[in-house]
């Protein structure tokens, strides 16, 4: 295996391990199903997206970031600035990128039946982190690599990106609490969990908020950061009124058959969701 590959895996399980042990020890929420019942999904869909991207995306955006600095290709392959400066920079894009591209799954209802599978979770937790359908994987993977491309983004940004990126997820889903006083001030910078649980609300208004993944100041610029929940921080709806707690909609194959069937639960809720949804 490469230097790569094993920083990925090392990084992933570490974190994933230290916010499941977290989650056992001290969780924030009763969970409304057991984990027997959920992760088995949750967990096997990271396998499946795995090998999904390694059949159709080998090289992956590090490839598409090797060919940028080999030809000298996009804006900041052509600026010739220092290399820290330079990495700073390319990180930042990716991270404003993936703000953009989570917030137009939302928007567009076509995208939003792809990106609702994650969503459908009925409990919020770090494999919630996990679980995004592969065709959005896919997706998220082209969009990485057209923007790695355009701005001549470095190898070395776009690993580490990838690397805090799937660190975060796990770390802003997880259902744990910090303590006030550091919750507060760290939102300032990063995305908390407090923070991301709103954006699993099932009130629409706060689903649509809310959309960073590493740093929260995107939401703050761009004008869709919510503090706190309607219901409050221990009072949240967490998933889609469309996908109740139950066994059927908590099995991998229902999961992967989200964007291409509809909901088992047809209400105005869901109505309003897709209209929502397609809002500007």
């Amino acid at each position: 295996m490469t230097a790569e590959v094993w920083w990925r895996l090392g990084c992933f399980i570490g974190v994933l391990v230290i916010m499941l042990v977290w989650e056992r020890l001290a969780p924030k929420r009763q969970a409304k199903l057991a984990n027997r019942r959920r992760w088995p999904a949750n967990l096997g869909i990271v396998v499946i997206n795995s090998i999904v991207l390694r059949l159709l995306i080998p090289a992956g955006a590090i490839g598409a970031a090797l060919w940028a600095q080999e030809q000298q290709f996009g804006l900041l392959q052509q600026l010739g600035w220092p290399m820290p400066l330079t990495l700073l920079l390319g990180f930042l894009v990716l991270d404003c990128a993936i703000y953009w591209q989570h917030r137009l799954f939302h928007r567009v209802p076509l995208l939003w039946r792809i990106h609702r599978m994650h969503h459908a979770d009925t409990d919020f937790d770090t494999t919630t982190g996990l679980r995004f359908h592969p065709l959005e994987i896919v997706l998220s993977m082209l969009i990485k690599i057209a923007v790695v491309m355009l701005f001549g983004i470095p190898a070395l940004a776009v690993l580490v990106f990838e690397i805090v990126l799937n660190a975060t997820s796990l770390f802003n889903h997880g259902n744990v609490a910090l303590p006030a006083k550091v919750e507060w001030p760290l939102r300032r910078l990063l995305v908390t969990q407090e923070m991301h649980r709103i954006h699993h609300s099932q009130i629409a208004k706060e689903t649509n908020s809310n959309y960073s993944f590493n740093l929260s100041i995107w939401d703050r610029l761009f004008g869709s950061y919510t503090a706190n929940s309607q219901a409050g921080s221990d009072g949240i709806a967490i998933g889609l009124k469309e996908y109740p707690a139950n066994a059927q909609c908590t099995r991998l194959s229902f999961l992967l058959q989200v964007p291409f069937r509809q909901p088992p639960v047809t209400d105005e809720g869901s109505e309003n969701r897709d209209k929502d949804a397609s809002q500007p």
